[in-house]
C-alpha cells in the first residue's frame, strides 16, 4: 500500500506563530507513524480577499490554484489553527473558501473535489489557557462542509509561549503524546480511507 501523504499547514504566517510551530512539531510525528508529510505555508499562495465578482472577471487566482493542486496531490489535511476572537483565523478561511471554488478547466483539482472524503485533523495553539479550543469547533464544521472525514482526535495547547522546547518539541510529555496520538490516528484513518 502507497505511504499516506499528509499535507500540513498553519492557519498563520507569522514567522513565530505557536501554530507554525505546532505544525512543525506534527510533521516527525506522522512521518513515525508512517505517512509522508508536506509541510507549506500559507505565504506561499498568493491571493486576495474572496470576492465573487473577481472571480468572474477573472477566474481563480495563480496562487489558488497552485494551493488547490497541493491539496488534491495529498492524501489527508492536518491544519494547526490560532485563535482570533474565538474562532480560526481569516488567512485560512479565506484560503478555504478560495480552494473550494470550481475551476472548469481543472475540474479534478479544484472545487469540493479535492476534499470530499478526505480524512482530516486539527490542532491549536492560544498563549491562553483553551489552547484554541474554540476555533477547533468551528474549523472542525468548516471542514465537514467539505465533505471532509475529520477524525475526533486533536490536540489544543494553551499557554503556547511556553509550550515548546528548543528543539521543536512540545515541552509537555502529556501534550506529546497527544500529538503523537492525533499523527498517528490520522495516517491510520487515511490508510483505511484509500484502500
Amino acid at each position: 500500500m502507497p505511504t499516506p501523504r499528509i499535507l500540513v499547514f498553519a492557519g498563520s504566517t507569522r514567522k513565530d506563530a505557536y501554530s507554525r510551530k505546532l505544525a512543525a512539531a506534527v510533521v516527525p510525528l506522522l512521518e513515525a507513524a508512517g505517512g509522508q508529510a508536506t509541510l507549506a505555508n500559507l505565504a506561499d499562495y498568493d491571493m486576495p480577499l474572496y470576492n465573487g465578482d473577481l472571480e468572474a472577471e477573472q477566474g481563480l487566482p495563480q496562487g489558488v490554484r497552485k494551493l488547490q493542486t497541493l491539496i488534491a496531490e495529498h492524501d489527508a489535511l492536518l491544519i494547526a489553527t490560532p485563535e482570533y476572537n474565538g474562532s480560526m483565523t481569516p488567512l485560512e478561511l479565506n484560503a478555504l473558501d478560495w480552494c473550494s471554488r470550481p475551476d472548469k478547466d481543472n475540474p479534478t483539482t479544484s472545487g469540493l473535489a479535492i476534499f470530499a472524503d478526505k480524512p482530516a485533523a486539527i490542532l491549536a495553539s492560544s498563549p491562553g489557557p483553551l489552547g484554541g479550543l474554540r476555533a477547533l469547533v468551528h474549523l472542525r464544521d468548516l471542514l465537514g462542509y467539505l465533505s471532509m472525514v475529520v477524525i475526533p482526535q486533536q490536540l489544543a495547547v494553551g499557554k503556547a509561549g511556553e509550550a515548546f522546547t528548543a528543539d521543536g518539541s512540545l515541552a509537555d510529555p502529556r501534550q506529546q503524546s497527544a500529538l503523537a496520538g492525533v499523527a498517528k490516528a490520522l495516517v491510520n484513518a487515511t490508510a483505511k480511507l484509500r484502500t
